[in-house]
């Protein structure tokens, strides 16, 4: 599953195209035996079995028993049907037209009406298409009055007194009532509603409608000309008018208590009301300028109350009482209908893409019932998510981020993500923008690791270490041992114990580096003068000599025989320097391979053309091999030039 928004609040994309690889079907069957080796394939997460369309998917809703999810889209033109308890497909219908929208009539999915782009309003049954019915013009929205056991329809154009209408099917008596009339802006070319009846370009329009049915039952509708009109349909009157809004009205929500209207315009604005005061008492801004399609008033698992808003882009929270944003969701693909199980943290989408989404937010609400794994899924990833949130970022405060000429960024981008008093900023950007403030930042950094290796160096050194008359190598082998532990503390353990004072004290409990059984306990201890117990401090030596025999020592080991330079070509000899020869057996071969860090070779013969000083050894004569075998024959193991 893929998290977004760790550092808020997590919202997990439980199915997606931004899940897994959308495979075409030829190419799945194909690659069926070489998909189950595929990672990403594998351990994707199929919450519902073709939860998805050939081409895009228009509307969903999910019926009021919370069983049922009804999709439409295309292509070809289908209605899919979920049944959640048993995460599948129940059944796939094919429809003659394209999907407007569409509403779920009873508790489940049994009945249903859909609003089609053909003027079409079509009943579906569990056994297909039961009934269908013209509109004079086209439907932009299609909501139910239980109440009166009405079908409203707002469509676009005007009729012919230049008002805008709301279509009013009486599923009771099985007729079309008299609609409601809507001021859309006038009759003719000169205003900004248009003058044809069927509807044109810039033809006023009622957008979107609301019910409170939890309440009040009142309905409001939503203009072209951004005003929102509010019907009691027991009167069948207008009883008010909220106008002042930019743009026009693409969405309408009620809130339980009906006090609480909220409302999106085509300019992305989304804008909150109290139906007791005609201003409104918060104001909230989309982001991206796209019309708002879906608005709806949410109750958290902890009687929070949010609202979600969401246009084509992303999917928003924020918090009803002070506007605060709370999360967001913003998929790959563009959205056309968003719909919410309730009383549960589970978003479906209807999208501009092959697979519907899922987004499951745990601190929404829990698990469905149907999906209740998703609980513990999300409780183990959450356990696994501390330990690399922050991994790719870094915190910097604000005069931090002014150093290095990031204070434009804050509040304009993403690329900051406030936390506390700071925020934080991706690795690879705040290298950047530090390499840019400060070009030399690199040799600084450079210095800096110098200087603290050779001062790490420096410490090394127990120049205030503990001298002792007796085993002094192993008093440092202690000390440094402490050191690599960053704690160095000398009377500490062994050292600072008084039951084991005589062992640096007394000559008799002194470690002989040169026995038998040191050297099989410590086969990789070197014995020789560095081996030794070094001069003690006690004698009246100062401590800065003994440094200096330490520095003179350690010069000593470092230092390499330098490379003798020679030129190898026939000018040399023609020159006058040429090499005495020496007998064959008095040649030296090396092996044929250098390597810079040898020193002294342990185990092998050291080899160099560089002539020794020294006399020479004489050559002992080595026994020869008589044998019958060996008479005559030419063996690889007793050729002269690997006796040498």
């Amino acid at each position: 599953m893929k998290l977004t928004n760790p550092n808020d609040v997590p919202v997990y994309t439980i199915s997606g195209a931004s899940t897994a690889r959308p495979l075409p079907d030829w190419l799945a069957r194909q690659r069926k035996r070489s998909l189950k080796n595929d990672p990403e394939y594998a351990n994707r997460v199929e919450l519902l079995q073709d939860f998805e369309f050939e081409e895009a998917s228009a509307c969903i809703r999910v019926s009021e028993d919370g069983e049922w999810v009804m999709s439409t889209g295309t292509y070809k033109p289908q209605i899919h049907t979920h049944y959640l308890p048993h995460l599948s497909l129940s059944f796939a219908r094919h429809t003659t037209t394209l999907n407007h929208s569409f509403i779920l009539l009873s508790s489940d999915y049994s009945k249903s009406l859909h609003l089609q782009t053909d003027r079409k309003l079509e009943f579906h049954t569990p056994g297909g298409c039961h009934y269908e019915t013209r509109l004079p013009r086209y439907g932009r929205d299609l909501i139910y009055d239980k109440q009166s056991a009405e079908a409203l329809v707002p469509a676009v154009g005007v009729n012919a007194d230049g008002s805008g209408e709301v279509y009013r099917l009486n599923l009771e008596v099985g007729r079309y009532m008299k609609p409601y009339q809507i001021d859309v802006g006038g009759d003719d070319m000169t205003t900004s509603g248009g003058g044809a009846l069927q509807g044109g370009i810039n033809t006023g329009s009622v957008n979107c409608a609301a019910i409170a049915e939890d309440s009040h039952n009142l309905l409001a509708f939503g203009t072209s000309i951004g005003t929102v009109e509010f019907w009691d349909p027991r009167s069948k009157a207008r009883v008010g008018i909220l106008a002042g809004q930019e743009g026009e009205i693409t969405a309408l929500d009620f809130d339980r208590s009906g006090l609480s209207l909220a409302t999106g315009s085509s300019e992305g604005l989304v804008q909150l009301f109290d139906l007791r005061r005609p201003v409104p008492i918060l104001h909230k801004d989309q982001g991206y300028g796209y019309p708002i399609k879906t608005l709806m008033h949410m109750t958290t698992s902890s009687q929070e109350k949010k609202i979600l808003s969401a246009d084509k882009r992303i999917i928003k929270l924020w918090d009803e009482a002070d506007g605060k944003a709370w999360t967001s969701v913003e998929p790959a693909v563009d959205i056309n209908s968003v719909a919410w199980c309730k009383q549960s943290g589970m978003i479906l989408t209807a999208n501009e893409g092959k697979q519907q989404h899922a987004f499951f937010i745990p601190q929404l609400g829990p698990a469905p019932r149907w999906c209740s794994f998703l609980d513990n899924m999300v409780e183990e990833m959450a356990e696994e998510a501390p330990a690399e949130t922050y991994d790719n970022y870094k915190f910097l405060t604000l005069p931090e981020l002014k150093s290095l000429n990031l204070g434009h960024l804050v509040g304009t981008t993403n690329l900051l993500r406030p936390y506390m008093h700071g925020y934080f900023v991706a690795s690879k950007l705040y290298e950047e923008a530090r390499l840019i403030a400060n070009p030399y930042i690199f040799d600084d950094e450079r210095t800096k690791r110098v200087k603290e290796k050779v001062e790490k160096e420096r410490a090394s050194r127990i120049r205030g270490g503990k001298k002792v008359k007796v085993n002094q190598n192993l008093v440092d082998k202690m000390l440094k041992r402490q050191e690599r532990r960053q704690t160095v503390d000398q009377d500490k353990g062994v050292l600072g114990d008084d039951r084991f004072g005589k062992m640096f004290e007394d000559e008799e409990f002194a470690v002989d580096e040169r026995s038998r059984e040191f050297q099989a306990l410590n086969p990789s201890t070197k014995v020789g003068e560095a081996g030794m117990a070094r001069p003690s401090n006690i004698s009246g030596e100062s401590s800065d000599e003994v440094d200096d025999d330490d520095d003179e020592i350690a010069k000593v080991r470092k230092e390499k025989p330098k490379p003798e330079m020679r030129i190898s070509s026939s000018s040399y000899k023609k020159s006058g320097h040429q090499s005495r020869d020496k007998s064959l057996g008095s040649r030296s071969q090396g092996n044929g391979r250098a390597t810079k860090s040898r020193g002294e070779v342990v185990g092998e013969r050291s080899v160099s053309f560089v002539p020794s000083a020294g006399k020479k050894e004489k050559e002992q004569p080595k026994p020869e091999r008589k044998g019958r075998r060996d008479d005559g024959r030419r063996s690889a193991s007793g050729n002269v030039f690997r006796r040498l």
